[in-house]
């Protein structure tokens, strides 16, 4: 294996390290801010107008941190696939026209 194939090898390697824990990650504090949402409404013993509040913020949060991570993700990915060439070719190819119709001699 040559010195580039080895470093593309561990660079792939890399990527899907920071996929996985970085999934983790959201996984992880979707859940702390879930558990905190119900111990929260559990305490309140029935105020309707804070468990709305708190129920509230705690799906703000949860789809905030999901947006986030999905969209620095897909920016990371699609910047590596430019830096990398895999991705779509940025020259622009001159439309050739075409042929006029040939006359017809009547």
């Amino acid at each position: 294996m040559s010195r580039a194939e080895a470093g593309a090898a561990r660079d792939t390697d890399l990527e899907k390290d920071r996929a996985r824990y970085g999934l983790l990650a959201v996984v992880t504090s979707n859940l702390a801010i879930a558990a905190v949402a119900v111990f929260g409404v559990w305490r309140l013993d029935g105020d309707e107008a804070v468990m709305v509040g708190i129920l509230t913020a705690a799906f703000t949060a949860v789809s905030s941190v999901t947006t986030a991570y999905l969209g620095i993700k897909a920016v990371s990915n699609t910047a590596r696939s430019i830096a990398l060439g895999d991705g779509p070719s940025r020259r622009h190819t001159e439309a050739t026209l075409p042929a006029p119709p040939a006359q017809r001699a009547d």
